[in-house]
């Protein structure tokens, strides 16, 4: 391993376990009672798109979860009436998941929770000036995805 491969590597490994251990911490939280961390994720996803809904498959690629995954669990949020699934208008095949005025609801408490406690799990161990940059360095990781070639390797 070359030094700038360890070095990556390294801040990859620092980042991650940083990630793993806040939503360890939150996940142990009982701020999650009316809905799971995966499905307060769906809600929160569902509350930031226009007119609180978006189609299934558009709805997977913005969640943390697999479309299979997603279905199942919409299919509950379904039966506790926080999001209804609707037809998309010229697509028979589309579905769009809405959030309902219940799905708001919960998803307003629990955020409100959510916030406090990454208040100060995250703010609560960095400066300002450090969760801006930190900010500034993940967007920048993120987006850099789009452009950076795939890495394969010969069989």
């Amino acid at each position: 391993m070359t030094p700038d491969e360890r070095r990556a590597v390294e801040t990859w490994e620092s980042l991650f376990r940083a990630q793993v251990a806040v939503l360890r911490r939150l996940g142990a939280d009982d701020i999650w009672q009316d809905v799971s961390f995966r499905e307060y994720d769906v809600l929160f996803t569902l509350r930031s798109r226009p007119g609180h809904a978006a189609r299934l498959r558009d709805l997977a690629a913005l969640s943390l979860l697999s479309q299979p995954s997603l279905s199942r669990m919409v299919d509950r949020l379904v039966a506790r009436g926080l999001v209804a699934r609707e037809a998309v208008p010229g697509d028979a095949r589309g579905t769009l998941v809405v959030l309902t005025d219940d799905g708001v609801r919960v998803q307003s408490e629990v955020g409100r929770r959510h916030a406090e406690a990454i208040a100060a799990y995250v703010g609560g161990a960095l400066a300002d000036e450090e969760l801006d940059a930190l900010r500034r360095l993940t967007q920048r990781l993120a987006e850099a995805q789009g452009s950076i070639p795939d890495v394969r390797r010969p069989r």
